[in-house]
């Protein structure tokens, strides 16, 4: 009987060649399957957010809290609350909300179409270029988020020397500072939550997308 060598059966072994699990076609499928779900998430995401921050904002409209808000920053540094600077601001308020929802719905129907287009059938360089603008639309989505909210924050604080510089009303510096210090740190605060929150959301299943996209790139590459 032949001696058994095991440094030989090993050399063997590891010459053997490795035989692919799957193809490049069902990786293509695999993947335009995962990111066609990840773009669902986001789709859904988004159409949750457009219906609580409706509900919310009509919400606060009918309460007037904004008005309130703004009727004290007003009080505080001495000001008086006149019909003309309510009704200016409440109706510049309701502009910038409505603005901010069919921002948020154009964004919602973006993520729909994206969701669409993706579509098993479609071929490796389609479905790379569907990725890469998914995700550019949801850079956008993000970055308008921000800007909507520091338009807001700008419009909050000239209507208020709007309403100190109709009424002739020289504020004492410490409560003009205190004032402006409270605006400035509550809009940067605000900013910073609204970035974590999107960097989670968002942030977790674009990752995800990224991995995809980078081997589908892979895929690409070996195909040329």
């Amino acid at each position: 009987m032949p001696e058994f060598d095991l440094d030989s059966f090993k050399k063997t072994w590891q010459e053997q060649p490795v035989q692919q699990k799957y193809d490049n076609e069902e990786i293509l499928k695999m993947l335009n399957k995962k990111s066609r779900n990840y773009v669902k998430y986001i789709f859904w995401i988004s159409v949750a957010e457009f219906l609580f921050f409706s509900v919310l904002g009509l919400f606060y409209f009918f309460q007037g809290e904004e008005s309130n808000s703004f009727v004290k920053v007003l009080e505080r540094l001495g000001a008086q609350k006149t019909p003309e600077v309510e009704n200016n601001f409440d109706n510049t308020y309701l502009a910038i909300k409505i603005l901010s929802l069919l921002i948020t719905a154009y964004f919602v129907y973006k993520f729909y179409q994206n969701y669409r287009k993706i579509k098993i059938e479609e071929n490796l360089k389609g479905l790379i270029t569907r990725i890469i603008k998914f995700k550019k639309t949801v850079n956008a989505f993000i970055l308008i988020s921000i800007v909507l909210l520091v338009a807001f924050t700008s419009v909050f604080t000239a209507f208020i020397f709007y309403a100190l510089n109709t009424q002739n009303i020289e504020p004492t510096n410490s409560d003009l500072t205190i004032v402006i210090v409270g605006i400035v740190v509550s809009m940067v605060l605000t900013i910073v939550l609204v970035w974590l929150y999107y960097r989670l959301v968002y942030g977790i299943i674009i990752r995800k997308l990224d991995k995809n996209l980078k081997q589908l790139k892979d895929i690409d590459s070996k195909e040329k």
